[in-house]
């Protein structure tokens, strides 16, 4: 199978990427160097291969407070980067399934985070710009759908983790971030500071549970959107007192800054459609995924010392 896949340099593009070789797909992954999405052109030179799926990962975002001072350009960049790929999708590979991701920014933290919800009611006002771009890319596939006959999905994921993140990334996600503050009291003193209370929660999915899980739903859904969540979810003092056992370092070390950007107080996704597709679908457990990602930040983290 021919299969083209943006944002392929990325945390998720090199997991999907490697499982994807693994069933000895013909796998394309694209980075901005491969093809700048800025450009409507930047995947013409792919015109000659007929892709059975196109995996849509490419965004221009940065985790914390990033989307609250770059909302114009998120709006411009992210746009034209949608556009590109929704463009070529349907004048040059019309056979393709276009497989997007969306995001949980884009629900309104105050209904219900089920499917049938992702467009409805309003983002939160500092992720507003960035989520309407995600539920904007859902729409053109739709209407793409239902003018030309082209199949879709969109899968909307938790907060994903796991070892391989690219450490290089100004700033980290979460579960990430609480790891690198954590390895730096333990190995240079620094003081671990935690933005907000420490009582907003996150729900966390491995991200090679994601894949395997995207995977199977795209083999029976189309034209669809379907959250992958954890269907738990954990304080941020839970998951840095995890964090704080598994390095042997005392969680009173811990400090929180209340004046700090938090974002939602809880983003739990509503799992029900995914429960009755994959009904018995095998999770690697927090406590190991866990366990995985700070052991091998670790190695990263010291290696540098």
């Amino acid at each position: 199978m021919n299969i083209i896949v943006t944002g392929g340099s990325g945390f998720l593009g090199q997991a999907l990427c490697k499982k994807l070789q693994e069933f000895d797909h013909n796998v394309i992954s694209l980075s901005s160097k491969e093809a700048n999405l800025l450009d409507i052109n930047a995947l013409d030179k792919y015109n000659n291969i007929n892709f059975e799926k196109i995996f849509h990962l490419a965004t221009w975002t940065q985790a914390g407070d990033f989307c609250i001072y770059h909302q114009g350009e998120q709006w411009l960049i992210n746009q034209r980067i949608n556009t590109t790929v929704l463009n070529w999708w349907k004048e040059c590979q019309p056979q393709a399934k276009l497989i997007s991701i969306g995001t949980s920014c884009s629900y309104d933290e105050n209904i219900d985070l089920v499917e049938s919800n992702y467009l409805r009611g309003s983002p939160r006002e500092e992720l507003y710009c960035y989520a309407m771009t995600k539920r904007m890319l859902l729409i053109g596939q739709q209407s793409i759908n239902e003018q030309y006959s082209l199949n879709y999905l969109t899968v909307i994921p938790s907060t994903l983790y796991g070892i391989n993140y690219n450490m290089k990334n100004k700033q980290y996600h979460f579960i990430f971030d609480l790891i690198n503050k954590i390895l730096g009291y333990k190995y240079l003193g620094n003081d671990a500071i935690l933005w907000g209370d420490g009582n907003q929660k996150r729900e966390l999915v491995y991200v090679n549970d994601f894949i395997e899980e995207m995977l199977e739903i795209d083999k029976s859904l189309e034209n669809d959107i379907v959250n992958i969540g954890a269907g738990e979810d954990y304080t941020i003092k839970q998951f840095a007192e995890n964090i704080c056992s598994i390095l042997s370092v005392e969680p009173n070390v811990i400090k929180y800054d209340k004046n700090k950007y938090v974002g939602a107080r809880s983003k739990k996704l509503v799992t029900k459609k995914l429960d009755s597709i994959l009904p018995k679908r095998k999770r690697t457990l927090l406590e190991e995924g866990l366990k995985k990602t700070v052991k091998w930040m670790e190695k990263i983290y010291t290696d540098r010392l």
